[in-house]
């Protein structure tokens, strides 16, 4: 094997069900725009993942610009980042297949999402769902991206492409896919429930007070919060004392990320309150944060050329990245190409 220099470059993507909340913003979009400038950043809604599961074909080319608008509305910059749909770029179904042929039925076997969603009628599942993590090593590795952010969940998910990446190299006797980095930082990576702290908040949640929505305006977003599930103990004097208190950590976590401080910083702030001085002041942050941007996601709704426009665009750039490293996947399989 010979030593490979990677760009480095970001890759990740958002799934197309069920309308963008608030876990998508804070654990996803809102640090895919912060990664701007900072090296290449190659961002996908992958509507190809999202069929894994039944979606009525209406919904989600509608989902699929609901998406793209929160990513614009949230600040990302089509001059700056690629942004596409994962379906206007071929090479990521003809990698994932490759991929399907280089994992391992016993890697697939331990993925713990399948098992979650799979739940007791596991015979029932498609085989996409089964082997859609060969599809999500086939995303990131077809951009030779050296870092995806992440949230804990897809932790698993970043792993198997490394290995995936390392038993495709050593098999070729080659050093053609990088050992991906996951990038799990910051507060509210993962966002829970408003109504039970012990939960991922969902889009797919019983009642809609459990979640924000993305496209929620301001008086939804300041009534949720006033309304979110608390305990009846004052915030504690030091982070540690959140440890056995998840409807309070969820809180000052959301806190602090939409503030761009860190729990302690919100602590430190607020030792001692009772959650009628803290919740109306979260309420107030989450108006000023979120309320512009489900103003502008209404605005790009309103003009679906515009969002498909820049779409295409994105998938052109995705395919001039792609297409050479999948010309050489061929290659160093030994595919024959006339």
């Amino acid at each position: 094997m010979t030593d490979t220099n990677f760009t480095p470059r970001v890759f990740s993507g958002i799934k197309p069900s069920g309308g963008l909340q608030l876990g998508n913003y804070l654990g996803a979009i809102k640090r895919f725009v912060g990664m701007q400038g900072q090296m290449e950043t190659v961002y996908c809604v992958v509507d190809m993942h999202a069929i894994t599961v039944w979606q009525d074909p209406a919904e989600l080319a509608n989902a699929t610009r609901e998406v793209a608008a929160g990513y614009l509305a949230a600040g990302l910059d089509p001059s700056k980042s690629i942004l596409f749909n994962q379906s206007q770029v071929a090479a990521h179904a003809e990698l994932g297949w490759i991929f399907n042929c280089v994992a391992r039925v016993g890697w697939m076997n331990r993925m713990t999402q399948f098992k979650d969603k799979a739940g007791s009628n596991v015979e029932k599942q498609s085989l996409g769902l089964y082997a859609y993590p060969a599809l999500m090593a086939a995303d990131i590795l077809l951009y030779h991206a050296t870092h995806v952010p992440v949230g804990e969940d897809q932790k698993q998910h970043v792993e198997l492409t490394r290995d995936i990446a390392k038993k495709f190299n050593h098999d070729y006797k080659v050093d053609f896919f990088p050992k991906t980095t996951p990038v799990i930082d910051g507060p509210a990576t993962r966002v829970m429930n408003l109504r039970d702290g012990t939960k991922k908040m969902s889009k797919s949640g019983e009642s809609d007070m459990e979640r924000i929505n993305m496209t929620d305006d301001a008086d939804k977003i300041a009534k949720k919060f006033k309304k979110a599930k608390t305990d009846p103990e004052p915030l504690p004097e030091t982070v540690d004392g959140l440890a056995d208190r998840p409807e309070a950590r969820n809180l000052v976590e959301i806190y602090a990320s939409l503030n761009d401080a860190t729990p302690a910083d919100v602590i430190n702030e607020y030792a001692g309150a009772q959650w009628g001085r803290f919740k109306p002041a979260l309420a107030d942050l989450a108006v000023a944060k979120l309320a512009p941007i489900s103003t502008e996601m209404a605005r790009y709704m309103d003009d679906p050329a515009e969002i498909d426009r820049i779409l295409g665009d994105g998938a052109g750039r995705a395919r001039a990245i792609a297409e050479p490293i999948l010309r050489k996947t061929y290659d160093i399989v030994g595919m024959l190409r006339s």
